[in-house]
């Protein structure tokens, strides 16, 4: 569903907050992110099992990053709370044990490079390639190790459809649209509709939605160039 393209992600303090947002949205949205943020506030599994009960989709970006079996347990624990889409950090071994793990209609995306992350940044890190040959390279072992799509940014979305197709999944974030006046801690963004044009086939808003004044109008303004991406002769990705 086009609708469901938009996930929103829930980065509030708590998870009252979380559900009043939630309720707030209403049918402007259905998929949700849950992150660090809400993990550290308490009550991370109880809001996991109250929106799957309210039939919304629920994305658990944990990256997770241990040994094989440790990570194989943890996917086994939320594919039976129905979470749709979990995120692990790219190393082959943990990769093949998350996917592996998951059943039912659960799935593995692989973080390729943070959207937060620039060349300098990988420099520090020591990475001696492009942002894109990075993504590229992490995306072709995803693939290789079972996973069912990654995270990337709309910047390395013509490189990815380009070698791997449709092979797998891609969810963008990164998303600002064209208004959006914030202080960016996002160094690779895109606007919705050049993520959607560009081959993404899910993108992750957040503060664009939770700070905005009116998040049930942000959040519709966001499906409308979610709509206008997919239209045919919609173009590639352009920087936001």
């Amino acid at each position: 569903m086009s609708r469901e393209r938009l996930i929103v992600a829930l980065d509030v303090p708590t998870p009252r907050e979380a559900l009043k947002l939630v309720e707030t949205l209403g049918d402007a949205a259905n998929f949700y992110k849950l992150g660090m943020q809400l993990l550290s506030a308490g009550g991370y599994m109880g809001l996991v099992d109250e929106l799957h009960e309210r039939g919304h989709k629920v994305f658990a970006d944990l990256k997770f990053f241990d040994v094989p079996a440790t990570v194989g347990a943890a996917v086994r624990g939320l594919r039976e709370r129905g979470v749709e889409f979990l995120t692990v950090h790219g190393n082959q071994a943990i990769m093949e044990a998350a996917a592996e793990n998951k059943g039912g209609s659960m799935k593995i995306l692989a973080v390729t490079a943070l959207t937060s992350l620039d060349r300098g940044d990988l420099d520090d890190l020591g990475f001696d390639c492009d942002v894109d040959e990075l993504v590229l390279s992490r995306a072709r072992r995803a693939v290789e190790a079972g996973c069912d799509g990654v995270i990337a940014s709309g910047r390395e979305l013509p490189v990815l459809r380009q070698a791997l197709g449709n092979r797998l999944l891609v969810v963008t974030p990164g998303i600002r649209p064209l208004d959006n006046n914030e202080v960016q801690d996002q160094k690779r963004v895109v606007t919705p509709r050049a993520a959607i044009a560009g081959g993404a086939d899910h993108i992750v808003v957040g503060r664009p939605i939770n700070a905005a004044g009116d998040p049930r109008s942000a959040a519709l303004a966001i499906q409308a160039e979610i709509s206008r991406g997919l239209a045919p002769g919609a173009g590639g990705p352009a920087p936001g």
